[in-house]
């Protein structure tokens, strides 16, 4: 399927669905809950839709990077181990959930958001400032580049949150710090899992060209706020979408039930 057989109306909703996703994904992650049903609401297949989605994170990945490197937020030159451990771990998570069934993690993920939304909530003081490093080298690099990155490429949902709190909590960077280098790590992963969709041309570019354009907007306001706002704007969002995410996801996995439970 490709964009010009879907309605003009369509194409620019899926662009201002983007801008609006990627400036949330820039600040706090979670931008795929806004693109990928939009994308199955177009026609998408769920192979398509997931595969066009990393094509229009890149974007936004890219342009909320390129803007914090340019600013000096991040230099790249000491995140390349990070760097190359995340690719590596995405392409690992990519190729592996092709043999496994990812519902083990389906059912545990939400547990894990909302223990993060948790603990932003009751830690006031987390990231406010930088403080000391529990991990650095090559052992940061495998645990918040690799096994992050592999969780990307397996299975996906909140890896922004998990790069972030990584670096908040192990590197001990402050909350727009962490926000900044997390999106440089996303960024990486998402490349690592768009190449992979590539390769079994499983991307709708049309459309992912025109949600890459939002994309890079939305995500150039969000950085811009992640430094001028940083830690009174980062928190109550993660927060707030991790929130939102899990109760996606529980709904996803156990929606029906529910329903039944209520009589519907």
């Amino acid at each position: 399927m490709e964009w010009f057989l879907v309605s003009p109306w369509m194409v620019a909703l899926l662009f201002l669905v983007a801008v609006a996703a990627a400036f949330i994904d820039s600040i706090a992650g979670g931008g795929g809950l806004l693109t990928v049903p939009a994308l199955l609401a177009a026609g998408l297949s769920p192979a398509h839709a997931l595969a066009t989605n990393k094509l229009q994170s890149v974007g936004g990945s890219f342009s909320a990077s390129l803007y914090f490197v340019r600013r000096g937020a991040v230099r790249l030159a000491e995140q390349r181990l990070n760097i190359a451990m995340t690719f590596i771990g995405a392409m690992l998570g990519a190729i592996l959930i092709q043999h496994l069934r990812a519902d083990v993690l389906r059912q545990i993920l939400p547990v894990l958001l909302i223990g993060i939304g948790l603990w932003f909530l009751l830690m006031p003081k987390l990231g406010e400032t930088d403080r000391a490093s529990r991990l650095s080298g090559l052992p940061y690099a495998f645990v918040g580049g690799g096994c992050v990155g592999f969780y990307d490429g397996f299975f996906g949902p909140g890896a922004g949150s998990f790069y972030a709190l990584a670096f908040v909590t192990l590197c001990g960077f402050n909350l727009a710090k962490a926000t900044a280098h997390a999106k440089v790590l996303n960024f990486t992963s998402n490349l690592a899992g768009l190449l992979f969709f590539m390769f079994g041309g499983q991307v709708v570019w049309g459309l992912g060209a025109v949600m890459l354009l939002g994309a890079f907007c939305g995500a150039r306001l969000g950085a811009r706020l992640v430094l001028t706002r940083g830690h009174q704007l980062i928190r109550p969002m993660v927060v707030t979408v991790s929130v939102v995410m899990s109760l996606k996801l529980l709904w996803d996995s156990h929606g029906q039930t529910i329903l039944r439970a209520l009589g519907h």
